[in-house]
């Protein structure tokens, strides 16, 4: 039996390290596909820091950063995966929120509060094509001037791998972990055209948030569990508690 994994290449393959180490088998269904966007940089601009929610945006503008002057800004990321993305890119700052972009709106206003950011000087901000939140604006409300750059987009991938659909099929599922909502809509989708829609519904469905949870109960699936907090550690502890009552022996 398998744990199948939905989120997007490369992050998957970490996943799944992750959870082979912790005794589980693994199987690959990444929902969205990374497609780097054309970087146009303002040479003359001036900013006083950059913030990113997610390690594509870094990803996809690797080459133009080498060397740049963009890695001499502090940066803002969400969770410690793109912090960590950010490090190996070359920044040398870099100021980590726990949680989602929630919570680096939090940590950029407290550092302005501090003292340590200005909210004279323009912020950047890294992003996707499709924004779950409007983290630019809801720091405009607060007096920062956002710049936001468009880095990458996700694309849905239309079906499943034949070695998913046939673990559907042969029931060597036991659960699917979701990523955002916009990845859970594509597995839905690809379930659907490949006939495993019930099949799939039947089984526990672990969402990173409340908000991709809804995605999944909307559809009627039965079991669903959400991660305590946004991150990867709370989602498999949550796969751990879905999983628990078909483990008795």
């Amino acid at each position: 039996m398998a744990v199948l994994v939905t989120r997007p290449s490369p992050d998957d393959e970490t996943t799944a390290e992750a959870l082979r180490a912790r005794g589980f088998d693994v199987l690959r269904a990444p929902m969205l596909r990374f497609e780097p966007v054309p970087f146009q940089d303002d040479a003359d601009a001036t900013y006083g820091a950059i913030i990113v929610t997610s390690a594509n945006a870094l990803r996809a503008i690797a080459s133009h950063l080498a060397g740049g002057r963009l890695l001499r800004l502090p940066l803002f990321a969400v969770g410690e995966n793109t912090a960590a993305a950010a490090r190996e890119a070359g920044f040398a700052e870099v100021i980590a929120s726990k949680g989602d972009a929630g919570a680096l709106r939090d940590l950029v206003l407290a550092s302005a509060k501090s003292k340590q950011l200005k909210k004279s000087s323009p912020i950047l901000y890294l992003a996707g094509a499709d924004l779950a939140r409007d983290l630019a604006g809801e720091l405009g409300e607060n007096g920062f001037t956002v710049v936001t750059q468009t880095t990458y987009r996700m694309v849905p991938v239309p079906s499943l791998p034949r070695e998913v659909y046939d673990a559907f099929v042969a029931h060597e599922v036991e659960a699917v972990l979701h990523y955002s909502r916009r990845s859970a809509r594509a597995f839905l989708e690809a379930a659907r055209a490949g006939g495993v829609e019930i099949s799939a519904l039947a089984l526990p469905q672990c969402c990173i948030s409340a908000a991709v949870a809804a995605v999944l109960r909307d559809v009627g699936a039965s079991q669903v569990t959400q991660a305590a907090s946004p991150d990867e550690n709370a989602l498999f502890e949550a796969l751990t508690r879905a999983l628990r009552p078909r483990t008795k022996l």
